[in-house]
């Protein structure tokens, strides 16, 4: 059966046009009140675009080669340049085409210069701190389902780029430039929660762990670049993902050696056939060239490999890459393609893409929704003005009527030490909101394929569950109140299996 609950994408679209409808009735109300009027616009504006995902973590973290990775191209620079202090939006585009947005307001157009299949950018003489963003319009379809904002540096050494990251993350009492985060760290650093604690208070509310997703970033380097070193990594991850001050921030942490996944997504033929040469040759001579960089690439080598050619291979792969590399085709791997898919898989990458649409992209409209009507709701604190009881009429109609916000906003909450939901029933409730995934097999924790008749008996089942936690007369009143949704994502989740029975039914 299909993975989509037949009546959830017709909700969405049709709350996503309520909240259109009451931002447009906001800005009305608010023309003669520029900064709240400004804040609306921004805000009404970015309903009709993609989801916003922005990649954030500390120098050298790994953040714009993963960008690169999950783009497949080379379009974001990992060098240490003027264009990585930055803000960098990547959208799909038809063609290839670099804007700059200047701090002043004004707008221009830079060359388009190609490099090795991607990008190579630069800002034509502007000093990066008159740089509002960089926008890079690419045409790949990796890009349809959200836009990907590189962001400098936090707790960079020069304090004009990392407060470029905080003002566009809404730490500084703005509103926020991205939807949603991935967070890239080797070791979380209290001063990097409390960006990702912002951030969340400017988006989602206080605490909203579904709009952050961790990476253990360059996690080849977590085993000392041994073949094995990933799964060193993932249980680095899985730790990581216990400790409290990650829990309250993030939804999930997942390692991904950012690196290994790029050559993956980019490996060319090419490369493969230096690969095997590299695998057929001496393995105690090339063990000994693997040591450092600075020996693999020596001018002098006991391989039939020219240093340039070795010296791409290491650029593209790094020594990790090249030593799994070597390892896999000498296990009998044919091909660049089935190379590449063994890479990617082994990076952590195709992980992470699970991650982002069932935490993000799948969840895109709703995320945006909700945003929208926290910044409502925070316009109308900060600026009450005489007749805005309709507006915040309307503000709590909406969120009583959609009973996806209600999730989101319940799973935000549910990890929280004070969280509502009872540690017994806390992973099927999480489950059935959505937390693995927003159609019926992941809700009911099912193999996907799982007859209708077999889903329908299973929400059975939790429905009745769940309406007997809501109405414990022992419950506290958050608790129940939090069963109370969970009851009615049950009942979505019927209503959607009923509709698509009656629907094929009907044909």
């Amino acid at each position: 059966m299909t993975e989509g609950v037949g009546s959830r994408g017709d909700t969405g679209a049709a709350a996503l046009d309520e909240v259109r409808a009451l931002l447009d009735h906001a800005l009305a109300h608010y023309a003669d009140v520029p900064a709240a009027a400004a804040r609306l616009e921004a805000q009404r504006r970015r309903l009709d675009e993609p989801l916003r995902l922005a990649l954030v973590g500390r120098v050298k973290s790994g953040k714009s080669t993963l960008l690169n990775a999950l783009v497949g191209a080379r379009v974001a620079p990992t060098d240490a340049g003027e264009c990585t202090r930055v803000v960098t939006v990547y959208r799909h585009g038809a063609t290839p085409r670099v804007e700059l947005h200047g701090t002043d307001g004004g707008r221009r157009t830079l060359p388009v210069r190609r490099a090795d299949g991607g990008l190579r950018l630069e800002l034509g003489g502007t000093p990066p701190e008159e740089v509002a963003q960089l926008v890079v319009d690419w045409p790949t379809d990796d890009l349809l389902p959200a836009t990907v904002v590189d962001t400098p540096g936090i707790a960079s050494l020069s304090t004009g780029t990392s407060a470029r990251t905080h003002g566009f993350l809404g730490a500084d009492d703005g509103p926020a430039g991205a939807d949603a985060v991935v967070f890239l760290t080797r070791q979380p650093q209290p001063e990097d929660v409390a960006v990702l604690a912002a951030f969340q208070a400017g988006t989602a509310g206080e605490g909203a762990l579904t709009t952050t997703i961790t990476v253990l970033s360059r996690a080849d380097e977590v085993g000392a670049g041994r073949l094995d070193a990933l799964l060193a990594a993932e249980a680095v991850a899985r730790r990581m993902s216990a400790d409290p001050r990650v829990a309250a921030v993030s939804s999930a942490v997942v390692p991904v050696a950012g690196l290994l996944a790029l050559a993956g997504r980019t490996l060319r033929h090419g490369d493969f056939v230096a690969l095997r040469a590299l695998a057929d040759a001496d393995q105690s001579q090339v063990s000994r060239m693997l040591l450092t960089a600075d020996r693999f690439t020596r001018p002098e080598a006991p391989v039939p490999l020219a240093a340039e050619v070795r010296a791409a291979l290491l650029d593209r792969l790094g020594l990790f890459g090249i030593r799994l590399s070597i390892a896999l085709v000498r296990a009998g791997v044919p091909d660049a393609t089935a190379l590449a898919e063994e890479l990617l898989q082994r990076s952590g990458l195709a992980e992470l893409r699970r991650l982002l649409r069932v935490h993000f992209t799948e969840r895109g409209t709703q995320l945006r929704a909700g945003t929208a009507l926290r910044q409502l709701e925070a316009v109308l604190a900060e600026h009450p003005v005489a007749g805005d009881d309709g507006l915040r009429a309307g503000l709590e109609r909406l969120r009583l009527a959609t009973p996806d916000l209600a999730e989101l906003d319940l799973l935000a909450r549910s990890r929280a030490a004070d969280g509502p939901l009872q540690a017994p029933l806390r992973a099927e409730g999480e489950r059935l909101l959505g937390a693995e995934g927003t159609g019926p097999t992941a809700r009911l924790g099912l193999p996907e394929g799982t007859p209708d008749d077999e889903l329908r008996e299973a929400a059975l089942g939790a429905l009745a569950r769940w309406r007997t936690a809501a109405g414990d007369p022992l419950a506290g009143r958050a608790t129940a109140d939090a069963a109370e949704v969970v009851v009615r994502a049950c009942e979505a989740l019927l209503a959607g299996l009923d509709g698509s029975a009656a629907g094929r039914g009907v044909g």
